[in-house]
């Protein structure tokens, strides 16, 4: 008896482990540059920045006024370091721009307006793999930080699944043991 309580109960914990894809669900991380200033030169997006860890899949959110204001992802450091925007990858004009970090690297982000650039309106991140350690190395240069980002700490609706399907199996793994007698 003891036996088949034994083998029924590894088959649920076999079950449940292949229920979450062989892995615990991880999340990505929104981060809002400026937190609730946003976009903008009083937001000290420099100091935002300093202390964060940004891996592959997670996404920055830039708010800002749109009639004011957009934004322009550059390719070399030395377009961020001078304020160049005349060959940007993508300009960003919406006023609400989501950007997937989809792959390890530096990102340089600008405001397309020189002088707010000039002022310090501007941002790098290093991206990560989504696996790296707490506290990798922050570098500094000048008049702004290398943006390292804080550990995942928000769920994306993206690992919602994830959850259900881990709460689930939990959910029949504990009914299954009921049932056992455990």
């Amino acid at each position: 008896m003891v036996g088949v309580k034994m083998a029924s109960a590894l088959v649920m914990i076999v079950f449940m482990a292949v229920s979450l894809g062989g892995k615990w669900a991880a999340a990505e991380v929104h981060h809002v540059v400026g937190n609730d200033r946003g976009w903008d030169l009083p937001s000290d997006v420099a100091g935002w920045s300093s202390g964060r860890v940004f891996r592959v899949g997670d996404k920055l959110w830039f708010t800002y006024s749109a009639a004011q204001e957009s934004i322009a992802e550059i390719k070399t450091k030395e377009e961020y370091e001078s304020c160049d925007v005349s060959n940007p990858i993508k300009m960003f004009t919406d006023g609400l721009d989501s950007i997937l970090l989809d792959g390890e690297g530096i990102r340089y982000f600008v405001s397309s307006k020189t002088e707010n650039c000039k002022n310090g309106l501007k941002l790098h991140v290093d991206v990560v793999p989504k696996h790296t350690p707490e506290n990798p190395k922050v570098s500094k240069s000048k008049g702004s930080a290398l943006a390292l980002a804080a550990p995942p700490t928000t769920p994306t609706p993206s690992s919602a699944p994830s959850r259900i399907s881990a709460s689930f199996a939990l959910f029949f793994v504990g009914l299954g043991l009921c049932f056992m007698g455990f």
